[in-house]
């Protein structure tokens, strides 16, 4: 964990976080999922990969990444030029952690004749093992560009790769990785929620269980789910994800309510993320005081793991129904 090593006592941690943001030529970067007070001084708020992107079209020196471990390896994958920091080494992923490099390599190599379709929630190590990356957002217009008749490992999460077996009606070999926020959230207290409030849309994210998105009136990522929060004429809606995306949606549309699906009790924080809880203000202004904890990557690995990212972009921007679907499959990593 990356824990001040001198006194903060006393500073005006926004003002000075302001001041090494200019002295450092840096970008500060929040995940929808982050506290509300990184949110607001971030210079890009959004989802991890939108937000990489961004970074990478600037001409900052200095990335500092308010999110997760693989988020920020995402942004030096893509800027390996620049200094990447994270507020706290600590902040990973249960998915990630779900998928270890070696045992997803056996994984492959047991299943020689299927192509890995990797969620982006997972390390470099995996993103190199790994043939195209894909987010919440990118899947169903990636997979429908793969040939029906390619088998398909689909990881690290079983919820949105089951989601998109139903969806897609593909068959699938389903890695048995959850997110544990997603996890979280209970069907009876949702139907109970629902019964309270008749009529309001459920918005969910595809990291959710099947029992929670068959109730569900919209399932996206979460810059879909944020879209679809202010463009809906609902003035009430239940939001299944992690409940900081919520903040977003109140700055931008202060006369809608917005109520964060529940989990088991009905009113436990279960649904809040605990790592990206590990970012604070006070490990926002060390990491960029002293430029660590900093992400760092072997290029050989980086290279090989910007390939399956590199796929995922290229297929992405595509328009499925004309003339790709069904482009050959390139070889297996």
């Amino acid at each position: 964990m990356n824990a001040p090593n001198r006194s903060l006592r006393g500073l005006d941690l926004r003002a000075e976080i302001d001041r090494l943001r200019k002295d450092r030529n840096a970008v500060i970067l929040a995940h929808y999922y982050q506290a509300p007070e990184l949110q607001d001084l971030a210079d890009f708020v959004g989802d991890s990969l939108d937000l990489s992107r961004k970074a990478a079209a600037t001409d900052a020196d200095v990335i500092a990444f308010c999110g997760v471990r693989f988020m920020a390896e995402t942004a030096k994958i893509l800027s390996p030029e620049k200094i990447v920091v994270l507020p706290d080494m600590d902040a990973g992923c249960s998915l990630e952690d779900s998928c270890p490099p070696d045992q997803f390599k056996a994984f492959r190599d047991a299943h020689p004749d299927h192509i890995a379709l990797t969620y982006i929630n997972c390390s470099t190590e995996v993103k190199a093992l790994s043939d195209i990356i894909v987010t919440s957002s990118s899947a169903e217009t990636i997979l429908a560009q793969i040939p029906q008749d390619q088998k398909i490992i689909f990881g690290p999460d079983k919820n949105l790769g089951g989601y998109l077996v139903r969806k897609a009606n593909r068959d699938m070999l389903l890695w048995p990785g959850v997110c544990i926020v997603h996890e979280a959230f209970s069907e009876t207290e949702l139907l109970k929620l629902k019964a309270q409030y008749p009529g309001a849309p459920v918005l969910a994210h595809p990291e959710c269980p099947g029992h929670i998105l068959d109730h569900a009136d919209h399932v996206g990522s979460t810059k879909a789910i944020l879209d679809v929060a202010l463009s809906s004429p609902s003035e009430l809606m239940i939001v299944a994800t992690e409940p900081h995306i919520i903040h977003q949606m109140e700055k931008a549309a202060p006369h809608k309510t917005f109520i964060g699906a529940p989990g088991a009790d009905g009113n436990c924080n279960c649904n809040m993320c605990p790592y990206m809880a590990l970012n604070t203000l006070e490990k926002l202004y060390v990491a960029l005081r002293d430029l660590q904890p900093r992400i760092e990557i072997d290029e050989d690995l980086r290279l090989r793991a910007k390939q399956s990212l590199d796929r995922m972009l290229d297929m992405a921007g595509r328009t499925v129904g004309q003339g790709d679907v069904g482009r050959p499959v390139f070889a297996a990593a």
